[in-house]
């Protein structure tokens, strides 16, 4: 309670003045929000697989568009199930707002690969139309080379 009122009244003064607060002193801030317990716990979570989503749902039946369009450009890079681990965060409301605390990023879905935030829907999407998304799947092991790729990088 106490936490969630001290959050909402320190917004308005962060949006009317960017230079009251810098962004350094405001990241300290967040993180002092966020126990101790539960950013071990979540960096744990992010840990638990080469890619870790964050979502509303899950990828058989996900509660909100973006998490579903998240889950459908993974599918269509053929992202295995093993090499994947996704967390419903309307299953634990602590969850839900501490990874928006832990990555600093407001909204869901989040994506991270190799533990590094990569960010929501919209980023995916855009990595995704401009071949970036394919690139770094491929980079960390995620999805195989494409026999015509191993070919050229065994010449």
């Amino acid at each position: 309670m106490l936490r969630s009122a001290f959050r909402s009244s320190l917004t308005p003064l962060a949006r009317s003045a960017p230079s009251a607060l810098p962004s350094s002193s405001t990241s300290l801030l967040f993180r002092r929000l966020l126990s101790n317990e539960s950013r071990d716990a979540i960096q744990k979570a992010v840990s638990s697989s080469p890619l870790v989503v964050f979502m509303k749902g899950t990828p058989d039946f996900p509660q909100c568009g973006f998490s579903r369009a998240v889950v459908q450009v993974l599918d269509l890079h053929g992202v295995p199930p093993e090499k994947m681990n996704t967390f419903n965060v309307l299953e634990d409301a602590e969850l839900r707002s501490g990874i928006k605390e832990f990555s600093e990023w407001p909204t869901i879905p989040q994506v991270y690969v190799n533990s590094e935030f990569v960010g929501g829907c919209d980023i995916l999407l855009g990595m995704h139309q401009s071949g970036e998304l394919e690139e770094l799947l491929r980079k960390n092991n995620i999805i195989p080379e494409s026999a015509e790729q191993e070919a050229v990088s065994q010449s």
